[in-house]
């Protein structure tokens, strides 16, 4: 697997179908071979990055 934002594979697993990439320092979560993609913000919270890139790219069926 490697992160559809930085292109990096240095990805890292956090929980089950839950990653962080220690490229661009984003949250990934596997549902249905779809990555959902979350920035943390500098308070812990979580931004979506769904805005930035379509479905086809999330999947990892392609």
């Amino acid at each position: 697997m490697h992160c559809p934002n930085c292109k990096t594979k240095n990805i890292g697993k956090i929980g089950s179908q839950h990653y962080y990439c220690w490229g661009c320092f984003i949250e990934l979560r596997l549902e249905n071979n779809i990555l959902h993609m979350d920035q943390v913000e500098e308070d812990g919270s979580l931004s979506s990055l769904h805005d930035l890139f379509t479905e086809e790219e999330r999947s990892l069926l392609r």
